[in-house]
């Protein structure tokens, strides 16, 4: 699991925010580097990391290269992923430790980020990001009987033009494992604060997950950007050195809620 830490040399024992990826993304893509360096500048230190199985490698940080490994993913495995961040964040060697951390997952690392923060009470606060409301919603419902006779389906990226391989070991993760990766269910069972924040013109993930989310926790809170699509206005690579609007102002939103 490749990961980075960005934080001001200035303020060494300041709140940690780890961030959660979503599907077919990684630590690097897009503006994630500015929101890392914006959150430090407005006194975070902010680890973002890959998924162990997302595609990517460590010589290859920000192409899919390895698709075996991204065809044996699990919603198991990137729980696990979660929490190895959190446990080097909260008991690592290389920083002062802390009794908590707070999380930010976007999309499907959302869904993870949710059900970390009901398992783990060093979740201190957390904050989703045009998150899922169930895992099966990643795929065509239609689709999962062929893909367990296949064994194999393939999920088009369109920015790459890759067919990504997903074996049905995930199916059967989902399966076997269905009450602990129920998102909603788990929604139920957080006690700590939390930020749903979805865009109005989110065509990836409908507004309506988010309101699945808010009426599944009524201790939630919810932001909606207007005008912001699913990545909040970021595209990959981004050439620009400035944060797109919408993403700007999820992060003052984020930063707002986890000051408080």
């Amino acid at each position: 699991m490749l990961a980075d830490i960005t934080f001001d040399t200035a303020n060494r024992d300041v709140p940690i925010v780890i961030f959660a990826h979503g599907f077919k993304g990684f630590k690097d893509w897009g503006a994630h580097d500015l929101v890392a360096r914006y959150f430090a500048k407005n006194g975070f230190r902010y680890i973002k990391f890959n998924f162990s199985h997302n595609g990517t490698t460590a010589d290859n940080p920000v192409d899919f290269t390895d698709l075996i490994a991204f065809s044996d993913n699990t919603f198991s495995i990137e729980l696990e992923d979660l929490k190895s961040a959190v446990n080097f964040a909260c008991d690592g060697p290389v920083m002062p430790e802390v009794d908590g951390v707070f999380l930010i997952g976007h999309s499907m690392g959302g869904g993870i980020s949710i059900i970390e923060t009901a398992e783990d009470k060093r979740v201190k606060k957390l904050v989703t990001m045009a998150s899922i409301s169930g895992f099966g919603n990643l795929w065509p419902k239609e689709v999962e009987e062929q893909w367990k006779l296949s064994g194999i389906l393939y999920m088009p990226n369109f920015r790459t033009g890759q067919e990504m391989p997903l074996k049905a070991s995930l199916l059967k993760d989902l399966e076997h494992n269905a009450a602990r990766l129920d998102i909603l269910a788990r929604a139920k069972e957080i006690e700590q604060p939390w930020l749903i924040v979805h865009g109005s013109e989110d065509k990836t993930v409908p507004f309506g997950s988010a309101k699945e989310l808010n009426k599944a926790n009524k201790n939630s809170l919810i932001s909606i950007i207007p005008k912001a699509d699913h990545t909040f206005g970021a595209t990959h690579p981004w050439p620009k050195k400035v944060l797109p609007k919408p993403l700007h102002e999820f992060c003052d939103e984020a930063i707002a809620f986890f000051k408080k």
